[in-house]
């Protein structure tokens, strides 16, 4: 094993202890046990976000200044939202 020094907020290390008393588990292991966790379900993290449910992508022209222009594209010249 490889001694790493991390920062977390304090609310956060205190419910991390509180847990780790809970459990009889040193803080070490309560930190290793979710990293472990949560690399292992990154994937399904991807997979089940709705963002990459949205299949329906635009395959066509598009002008140029679109970025910088996006508001003028979406709600015309004369818009509230400029």
């Amino acid at each position: 094993m490889h001694r790493t020094t991390i920062m977390l907020p304090e609310d956060l290390k205190l419910q991390a202890v509180e847990y780790a008393r809970e459990c009889g588990l040193s803080l070490g292991e309560v930190i290793r046990e979710s990293l472990e966790n949560w690399l292992k379900n990154r994937s399904q993290r991807l997979v089940s976000d709705p963002l990459f449910h949205n299949v329906s992508v635009y395959d066509g022209p598009v002008p140029e200044d679109y970025s910088i222009n996006h508001d003028k594209y979406l709600y015309g010249e004369e818009s509230d939202f400029h």
